[in-house]
């Protein structure tokens, strides 16, 4: 019997991605939707061809099922028959065939780690590669491991040359209160660095480090009371997370270790934790938009650095979809400031669509509802806004979402900066998000200016007209000065932003000047 994992990512067709970059769709023929997928996949229809039974495939059996009547791929060590996907991918056949008899995986994470495949090709399981697994480390030492600072041969295992310096851990107690010591040897490390949840005796710390994840995984030794408070001394990378013990006895242990405890991993190999968050309020901010407000558990510490985004997860007919959105603060105007309050709360402006899969289900759910929200991922730096003089914001849509918290950021937190400018592209005035927060904020903060530009709009309209065009970009596009430092800032469907940036290109921006989303 084979387990199959249980993680999950975002299915494909995802109306809203918020990763930078992306791939291009392809038109799928009728009937060949994510829910005909679905329906397909509980048809009992025998998908893999093997009656349902789960095999070991040899790296020369796997090689064997290389065409499209007849493709195996190998995703994360399990083997999937994707031929009778190949009509309902919405990258297109040909993408699905560059993997084809091969192990796929470091393909996939390059173009759609997020992808719920897993959920999406259960019935297309082949089965394992008939490799064996890695042996996990060996933490019988346990009071060795987990009683003050760790062996850093442990950590140092798992760097490259090119990783962070070795992170380590200690924890000291009182009558009433455990501290776990975090030192990072990294002096910018933050609030957003630092993820925390605790759930029933498992506590899980993610530190953020460059482009790595330092991971401490417990199963702690004794109850601890819901909430705990994190501080970060930023100047030495020292984090300190305070537990609350339930009882006030003293601890011989930490605990004992879970997956991945003391490691440091590249963060694209971490995979997507999930914690569940109640809907507290939804309200409508345009004819078919919404702003959901979800709070996380008490037993959870979590912010979005800005420029990231989270997924979703709901079950949905039996299968698990997941999407992405990038979470916004809850006003446009809060003074140019997001209260701290909001630190125990996420805010997502959501588009529906009514012949959608996701987001009518998600708009059904009822004040005091959970849904499952991840990780925050993405690759939107701070250290871009770095004595930044000119910021231009394109967005068509809900690519909206990323620039309502860097607006904020840049407004509030950069010196240097002269000028912000946003371009804002919608089918009708009915469609503009925050129109009047946005012409509010115009007036109080004379270095923002914003321009609504409609596709379809009505003969009252006064504004600019058109889609994105060398035109509009040209005149838009005025540095301060001459050689002023600027950052352009790109977020739509995926046909605005390729073709922004390529006019982009063509107008003498360099690659350093642009950073892409994707809606």
């Amino acid at each position: 019997m084979l387990n199959v994992p249980s993680q999950s990512f975002p299915a494909p067709s995802s109306q809203q991605r918020a990763a930078s970059g992306g791939r291009s769709k392809v038109p799928l023929k009728q009937g060949r939707s994510l829910m005909d997928w679905i329906r397909l996949t509980k048809s009992g229809k025998d998908l893999t061809g093997l009656k349902g039974r789960l095999i070991e495939v040899t790296e020369e059996e796997l090689k064997r099922h290389n065409t499209k009547d007849d493709c195996w791929i190998c995703i994360r060590g399990f083997v999937y028959n994707v031929s009778p996907y190949m009509e309902y991918h919405p990258g297109g056949e040909d993408e699905l065939m560059r993997a084809a008899g091969s192990d796929g995986t470091d393909l996939f994470d390059q173009v759609h780690r997020w992808v719920n495949y897993e959920s999406m090709l259960k019935e297309c399981l082949v089965g394992r590669m008939a490799i064996k697994p890695t042996v996990p480390k060996d933490y019988r030492e346990e009071k060795k491991v987990l009683n003050g600072m760790l062996p850093k041969t442990q950590v140092t295992d798992t760097l490259t040359k090119e990783g962070p310096g070795s992170p380590s851990y200690d924890w000291f107690q009182t009558d009433s209160l455990v501290t776990l010591v975090i030192y990072t040897k990294q002096k910018d490390i933050n609030l957003d660095s630092v993820i925390v949840d605790h759930q029933d005796d498992s506590f899980r710390a993610e530190t953020i480090i460059k482009d790595y994840s330092y991971i401490i995984h417990i199963g702690l030794s004794h109850e601890i009371q819901e909430d705990f408070s994190v501080r970060v001394i930023e100047n030495v990378g020292k984090i300190e997370i305070v537990l609350k013990k339930k009882e006030n006895t003293s601890w011989k242990r930490l605990g004992h270790p879970l997956e991945n405890h003391n490691s440091l991993i590249p963060k694209k190999d971490t995979g997507l934790n999930y914690r569940k968050c109640q809907l507290i309020s939804k309200e409508c901010v345009t004819h078919d938009t919404k702003l959901f407000c979800l709070m996380l558990p008490p037993s959870t510490h979590l912010q979005v650095p800005i420029g990231q985004h989270v997924y979703l997860k709901l079950t949905i007919t039996g299968t698990e979809i997941v999407k992405p959105y990038t979470p916004v603060s809850d006003f446009l105007l809060s003074e140019l400031k997001e209260p701290v309050l909001n630190n125990k709360y996420i805010y997502l402006l959501i588009k529906i669509y009514a012949a959608g899969l996701f987001t009518p289900e998600l708009d059904h759910l009822q004040i005091g509802d959970f849904v499952s929200v991840s990780n925050p991922e993405g690759n939107f730096k701070i250290s871009q806004f770095q004595e930044l003089e000119d910021l231009f914001l394109l967005a068509a849509g809900t690519g909206f979402t990323p620039m309502v918290k860097i607006l904020n950021y840049a407004l509030t937190n950069i010196p240097s900066l002269r000028k912000v400018k946003l371009m804002f592209f919608n089918k009708t005035e009915d469609d503009i998000i925050w129109r009047s927060q946005l012409e509010k904020l115009a007036f109080k903060d004379k270095r923002f200016q914003v321009e609504f530009v409609l596709s379809a709009p009505t003969s009252e309209w006064n504004g600019k007209q058109g889609h994105i065009s060398p035109g509009l970009l040209s005149e838009f596009l005025k540095r301060s000065l001459d050689r002023s430092k600027v950052l352009i800032c790109i977020c739509g469907p995926t046909p605005f932003t390729e073709q922004g940036i390529r006019l982009l290109q063509d107008l003498n921006f360099s690659k350093d000047e642009i950073h892409s989303f994707t809606a």
